[in-house]
């Protein structure tokens, strides 16, 4: 099975000998299909997805507030629940303490024949059970991939750059935990015993899941330094950069690119020049810089095939959770006169994990197809979706007036299903429960709405100007870098640094309906048309807007949002 569905024998990059460490062994045969075979079970969660991580923790609350109202067990303890199963998936090494500290709970607090408190004990255990699949399966996977080395090490190149690794995660883990802790401090004076003890509950689950992301900082950051202190095992692999940005990991002998053994997620090192540039490199550094922003806009469907099939070095053994360098030939083709000049155009690429390795077994390599399969279907409906709203562009645009799109029914439709589940998700609580999370939604819904459900694009002979919560932002038709619609997106955006983030605006969309009944989404027509003017200055608006066609600041509708989403929280019984 190959995950290449357009070429699966796209030829290699090759890695000059110089990068290979001597007698570095080929990892192929025999050892590769005993350390595939070592992976856990099907049935046992391996990957983990933040909607993965967000489901078990809303389960986990659920049933850590059912025992803390109904069974008084303490919030401390019962916020063990739910971080018990997020466990499960990011650190399931804490689950040999975790799962005797709660089999011990549920049993102090149970009652006779109490049968939530049974299902409960099952479940704990169940998912300690999986834990232990996991960590045993780890372990003989590194053993494996260690023997493939055959005892052959190396020390890490001097291009792997400092140790970055763990920083963000250490960072988030502290912010964490105080917010929780401070979260506790003030809950634990609240009136009413059932609101005081949730919200405590949840303040304990906040300080657990920010020693977790502290935990899994650390941790990574120690795996990581033991490569770059001690020579490591070495193995010669192949390797491509996948649809979704992480590295395919192959042997040494799929040359077809059949089968991806792991992923990981990796990281080049670039040295900051502290020396200032000339005027030549810095132009230069720049137009490099347009050319890729250009590339990544220029073909939704081909950005999403795999990359080039390239010879690599993998430092360290490669197990689920591990870290590793990569020592790989360079993704771009060299040229000619490149290989002629033989050692000196020889060059290769360093990377570090930034992510755990993540093994792939052969059910997750057909569901990646299958996605793949599925990504090219719904890019093939875009291409035909935008191709119909491309369809008597120069007859809409042959008057030369100013032209103007802003948001439908649609986009005011998505603000209303927003509001309207904030509501019955916040006043439908009372006490902490309702003011907290209100507080937090509004503050989000102020920032958001306004603009979802009022932004306004108008197109004169200066360029393009949108409106937004702060004022007007105007790109030049020159300075116009990039005009996309992809899914329910769209997106626009200027080369001028000063410009700041670019401009989005987001809306569901149902790519076979559109096709099938033969409609144009709003954001596809309104693509199209800036596109067309963009290319030709011919279809471009001849006359000047207004400062009223233009728009204006959208922070007095956001004032009003705010005013009445307060009244709302404190007026609601």
């Amino acid at each position: 099975m190959s995950t290449n569905i357009e070429s699966p024998g796209r030829p290699s990059r090759r890695l000059p000998e110089s990068a290979v460490p001597e007698g570095c062994p080929a990892w192929s045969g025999e050892k590769a299909r005993l350390w595939a075979r070592a992976q856990p079970p099907v049935w046992v969660p391996v990957r983990m997805r933040a909607l993965h991580l967000l489901a078990l923790a809303m389960v986990g609350l659920t049933a850590g507030f059912w025992l803390a109202n109904s069974r008084d067990v303490p919030p401390a303890l019962a916020a063990l629940v739910p971080l018990h199963l997020v466990w499960t998936l990011a650190r399931p090494e804490v689950l040999r303490v975790s799962g005797p500290v709660l089999t011990l709970v549920l049993a102090w607090y149970s009652g006779t024949h109490d049968l939530p408190i049974l299902v409960g004990f099952l479940l704990v255990n169940a998912a300690w059970a999986l834990a232990e699949f996991r960590m045993s399966a780890r372990r003989t996977q590194r053993m494996w991939a260690v023997s493939a080395a055959e005892g052959v090490t190396a020390v890490v190149p001097e291009g792997v750059g400092p140790l970055r690794r763990g920083r963000f995660l250490i960072a988030l883990g502290l912010v964490l935990a105080a917010l929780g802790g401070a979260f506790v401090l003030v809950a634990s004076g609240w009136d009413a015993p059932a609101d005081r003890r949730e919200a405590v509950l949840a303040g304990w689950f906040t300080v657990g899941w920010g020693l977790t992301a502290l935990a899994s900082g650390r941790l990574a950051r120690r795996r990581a330094a033991g490569l770059r202190g001690a020579p490591a095992p070495v193995l010669r692999v192949l390797v491509r950069d996948g649809a979704n940005g992480d590295v395919e990991v192959f042997t040494a002998d799929d040359m077809a690119a059949l089968r991806p053994m792991f992923t990981v997620t990796a990281e080049e090192w670039y040295e900051d020049d502290d020396d200032e540039e000339d005027e030549e490199a810095r132009l230069l550094k720049e137009k490099e810089m347009e050319a890729l922003l250009d590339s990544l806009d220029a073909d939704t469907e081909e950005a999403a095939q795999p990359g080039p099939l390239r010879e690599a070095v993998l430092y360290g053994a490669p197990y689920d959770g591990g870290e590793l360098v990569i020592v790989s030939a360079p993704e771009d083709a060299r040229n000619g006169a490149d290989e002629a000049q033989g050692d000196e155009a020889e060059e290769f690429v360093v990377e570090s994990s930034m992510a755990p390795v993540r093994a792939l077994s052969e059910r997750a390599v057909r569901l990646r197809i299958a996605a793949q399969k599925a990504r090219a279907r719904r890019s093939a409906v875009y291409a035909d979706r935008r191709a119909a709203a491309a369809d008597g562009l120069t007859e809409r645009l042959a008057s030369g007036a100013v032209r103007r799109w802003r948001a439908g029914r649609l986009d005011r439709a998505v603000c209303l299903v927003v509001v309207l589940w904030a509501a019955l998700m916040v006043l439908s609580e009372g006490g902490g429960w309702r003011y907290v999370p209100g507080v937090l939604l509004g503050f989000v819904g102020v920032l958001l709405l306004p603009r979802m459900a009022a932004w306004r694009i108008t197109a004169d002979r200066d360029g393009l100007w949108f409106n937004g919560l702060r004022g007007v932002r105007h790109i030049a038709w020159d300075h116009l870098m990039t005009v996309r619609c992809e899914g329910g997106e769209l997106k626009l955006d200027s080369r001028r640094p000063r410009f700041g983030s670019a401009w989005t605006a987001h809306a569901p969309r149902w790519g076979r309906l559109e096709r099938r009944f033969g409609l144009v989404h709003p954001y596809e027509r309104t693509a199209a048309e800036i596109t067309a003017m963009w290319q030709d200055p011919a279809l471009r608006p001849t006359e000047t807007s207004g400062e009223r066609e233009r728009g204006r600041a959208l922070w007095p509708l956001g004032v009003v949002l705010g005013l009445v989403w307060g009244a709302a929280l404190v007026l609601v019984p």
